[in-house]
């Protein structure tokens, strides 16, 4: 071998050892960065429970109803099937609970067709979600956050819930509301959107209203004409409502929830067992999109505590907000005015009470009118049931009608209403102390949370936690996205790889000084 070909094999060694070299290296740091990553910024959560369904939802079947069509996810519990918990089963499997639909109320008893594979369902994995870590070391929490924290009862297993009560703060659940400091603390409106729950959406209308397992009896149209309206309210082949009427005579539908689905607190989620016992929620929304003349009007009332409230929008783009008092007297609340280009343009309009604060929406424009935070301020008749009804005159075409209501944090047990919660129940305060911190799962009534731990928290050394409240060294992070929905196989029974794309979604939290500020019925008047 000449010297000129030996110089240059060596080159190329040479070259070979340096690129492995350089691969090696550029390998090692890789891992370390991601190492770090997980360590320090970032972690993946797989949810295992429904606790915070339907926000978050653990190993689930995704259900159609067979009647109405409307879509929607179902606890899969592993001890109806003999199943160590958070099991994951790769077959299809019956459901051995009646659920219900939760806009037609169809009862769905698949376990009358067990041995019948067609009507074995597919279980889907829990969400899968990103953690942020370590941002409580440089952040101060916000109220809403959905957190993931060690739970104090068993420090070695993480729990993920929302963030209800600060350091510092009396926390008290009164019907449903959050109560800070005895005033109730209103949801952003990024989280109120993500818990508003159906109650009834009249574009899902069912193929067989005969059958006598609505709510135990046929189905029926839940909104009714009161005396003598005369609104139009379709059918399976015309899902909408119409109004044709010369005058300006006010024409009402009123939902009968004796017929539809009722205003309990109940989850589409979980088994129906306990329908009956649950509370009333009386914060309600409508939501529908309007078509009409310059000389019409559609308004939309809910009443709450006995109080009516309506909100109006009139075809020359006016909008109120009204308190109905007795003898059907009309006090405007709050005006003001969109714009409407042309009657047979697709906006929302959307009239709903939340957390003693009433808003009207059409398209961009909204109006508020804050009703107080004291306890007292909505009213205190909480025996009268709520009131869901759409108003109208003149020409009106109303689409995509729909019926809502707000999260209901229970203050009392799901099986057992006399038994009230072990924390922060009314009447039974908990007042955190520094670095202490109160939280509630979104599926209230199944959630193992701050209210209902019977037992001090578990510190090293020998240490103990205040029963009920989380420490803040046992935050791990924030959950801000879910990446990874449900999850199901090309094959059955293989590996499930697939996410479902329509799952993916940021997981909205709370916004830094959001309920700090506080307004009197007054001055939000003023304010708009």
């Amino acid at each position: 071998m000449s010297k000129k070909t030996e110089k240059r094999s060596c080159e190329s060694s040479e070259c070979r050892a340096e690129g492995i070299y350089h691969f090696l290296e550029w390998l090692v740091t890789a891992l370390a960065s991601t190492l770090v990553f997980i360590v320090f910024l970032m972690q993946v959560y797989r949810i295992p429970t429904g606790s915070m369904a339907d926000t978050l939802k653990g190993a689930h079947f995704r259900l159609r109803c067979e009647q109405c069509g409307y879509r929607y996810d179902y606890d899969f519990s592993p001890s109806q099937y003999k199943m160590k918990e958070n099991v994951f089963p790769n077959q299809d499997l019956p459901i051995r609970k009646e659920c219900r639909c939760p806009s037609c109320g169809y009862a769905y008893r698949v376990w009358m067709r067990e041995k019948d594979p067609l009507y074995h369902q597919r279980v889907y994995k829990g969400d899968q979600i990103f953690v942020l870590k370590c941002v409580y070391q440089f952040f101060e929490p916000n109220r809403w956050d959905v957190v993931v924290f060690k739970n104090p009862l068993e420090p070695k297993i993480n729990y993920i819930k929302r963030l209800i009560g600060k350091a510092g703060e009396k926390v008290e659940i009164i019907d449903g509301d959050i109560y800070i400091n005895d005033r109730i603390m209103r949801k952003p409106p990024a989280v109120q959107e993500e818990l508003w729950m159906p109650i009834y959406e009249n574009d899902y209308q069912p193929v067989h209203p005969e059958e006598s397992r609505f709510n135990r009896h046929p189905w029926r149209q839940p909104f009714e004409n009161v005396g003598a309206s005369r609104w139009d309210l379709g059918g399976r082949e015309r899902p909408f409502f119409t109004l044709e009427e010369k005058d300006r005579t006010v024409h009402r539908v009123q939902y009968n929830p004796q017929i539809g689905n009722d205003f309990r607190a109940v989850y589409a989620y979980d088994p129906p067992d306990f329908i009956p016992y649950m509370p009333i929620c009386s914060d309600l929304m409508i939501r529908c999109c309007p078509q009409m003349s310059a000389d019409s009007g559609l308004g939309c009332e809910l009443g709450k505590y006995g109080r009516r409230y309506q909100g109006w929008l009139h075809g020359d783009g006016r909008m109120e907000i009204v308190k109905i008092g007795a003898g059907e007297e009309r006090t405007i609340l709050a005006e003001g005015a969109a714009e409407i280009k042309d009657s047979f343009q697709w906006k929302e309009f959307r009239f709903f009470l939340a957390d003693h604060q009433l808003v009207l929406e059409y398209g961009q424009t909204k109006l508020i009118y804050d009703l107080g935070r004291s306890v007292e301020d909505a009213g205190t008749e909480r025996h009268i049931w709520p009131e869901a009804a759409i108003l109208g005159y003149g020409t009106v075409r109303i689409f995509h009608i729909g019926l809502f209501r707000d999260i209901y944090y229970m203050n009392t047990d799901v099986s057992d209403p006399q038994r009230p919660i072990l924390q922060g129940g009314e009447g039974n305060p908990v007042i955190l102390g520094e670095d202490e911190f109160f939280v509630c799962g979104d599926n209230s009534p199944y959630s193992l949370d701050s209210r209902w731990w019977n037992r001090p928290g578990v510190g090293n050394r020998g240490r103990t936690y205040r029963q009920g409240i989380v420490p803040r060294e046992y935050l791990v992070g924030k959950a801000f996205f879910v990446h990874w929905p449900g999850g199901y196989p090309v094959i059955p029974g293989f590996f499930r790889f697939i996410p479902y794309v329509d799952g993916m979604k940021v997981i909205y939290g709370g916004s830094r000084g959001w309920d700090v500020k506080e307004q009197t019925p007054a001055a939000a008047e003023k304010q708009l």
